[in-house]
């Protein structure tokens, strides 16, 4: 690697509250937790933004965390 270029790092998810890239998965399916804010959150099938329904998939590491019709979360915090 050269000393101009610059390398991204995944973190990954964002959380929806504090906007850091610490949201992790908890130990219950659809259950989130940001190691960053401590908040807690629930993977929801109905779109809060839109209303658009869609099939969760509760496996962490194959879950969509964003609305296909919109873009918003479908994170609900608990």
């Amino acid at each position: 690697m050269r000393d101009h270029e610059t390398v991204s790092v995944d973190l990954g998810p964002t959380c929806p509250n504090c906007s850091e890239p610490w949201l992790r998965p908890s130990n219950l399916p659809a259950r989130y937790r940001c190691v960053y804010c401590l908040h807690r959150f629930e993977l929801t099938s109905l779109c809060a933004d839109c209303g658009e329904h869609s099939t969760i998939v509760r496996m962490s590491n194959s879950a969509v965390l964003t609305c296909n019709a919109c873009g918003a979360s479908m994170l609900r915090e608990i």
